[in-house]
């Protein structure tokens, strides 16, 4: 088997290459390589799948993927990063063919080629859940996926209906599929050390309940809830429902009186097909 990166080259490859982590990047770059090995065997990653990784950073995961994937696409914000990752691939027996480097901003994630089955990152703390979010709505193809977060996002991911952890991202999460808890990871496997905890969030896919059009009043619906999720339902939507508010949250068969935290995905589509 191939042999993954060590924290001893981890730190030369950085200071090769002039790479100080960032907390502005959220750059903790993992150092364990049965970590990586453990993130990829739990999401089922085979050689049939095609392998998106999103911050991918000096490595470590990468070449997990292309142990166990037929191709490797990665997004990569950092060029310094993003030009020394095919070296590295090849350095350690890999075909850098097989890896897509994508020197761009995941945030402004399109369409890629080839298309991504499945999705495994060491997310960036700061922009975790929009990426995420991104990353369900712009790649229909990704059946699957493991991502590493902060533990409070991904208990945030993960939350249901009337807990405390419950928020926009829980409900709008679900509307590609369903996110589960994978495991969490230890602080020690990162360099440099962060000073939170992460966990892992599984992602499996399912179909939509509608159409892009129904996804965004119902998005909308979300983000009036939990803007104001002390207040009852009613009163956190009369900005966007106005005076009928009451009248159609009614005739969606959901009580007006309760607050956005209550609902689930469902409640939320009823309400905005009631419009």
């Amino acid at each position: 088997m191939t042999g993954l990166l060590g924290a001893a080259e981890i730190r030369e490859i950085a200071a090769r290459i002039g790479v100080n982590p960032t907390k502005k990047l959220g750059q903790n770059f993992v150092v364990d390589a049965n970590t990586c090995r453990r993130i990829v065997k739990s999401a089922d990653v085979a050689k049939s799948d095609v392998a998106l990784e999103i911050g991918p950073g000096l490595g470590s995961l990468t070449l997990a993927l292309m142990e166990a994937a037929s191709e490797v696409i990665v997004i990569e914000i950092d060029t310094r990063l993003a030009e020394e990752l095919p070296m590295t691939v090849e350095r350690h027996g890999f075909d850098p063919q097989l890896l897509t480097v994508i020197n761009e901003d995941a945030m402004n994630l399109e369409a890629l080629t080839p298309s991504p089955t499945v999705l495994v990152a060491n997310l960036p703390y700061n922009v975790s859940v929009p990426v995420l979010l991104r990353a369900f709505e712009k790649l229909p193809t990704l059946r699957t996926g493991v991502v590493m977060v902060q533990s409070e996002v991904a208990d945030r991911l993960v939350a249901k209906p009337g807990s405390k952890a419950y928020g926009s991202p829980s409900v709008k999460a679900t509307w590609w599929g369903e996110l589960t808890s994978a495991g969490n990871v230890g602080r020690s496997i990162f360099w440099p050390v962060p000073n939170v905890d992460s966990s892992l969030v599984r992602f499996d896919r399912r179909d939509v309940p509608g159409d892009e059009t129904l996804r965004l009043k119902t998005f909308a619906l979300i983000d009036g809830a939990f803007a104001q999720r002390r207040k009852m339902l009613r009163s956190a939507l009369s900005g966007l429902l106005g005076s009928e508010a009451s009248a159609i949250i009614e005739r969606a068969g959901v009580d007006p009186t309760i607050r956005g935290e209550a609902l689930a995905l469902s409640d939320y589509i009823r309400i905005a097909q009631a419009q």
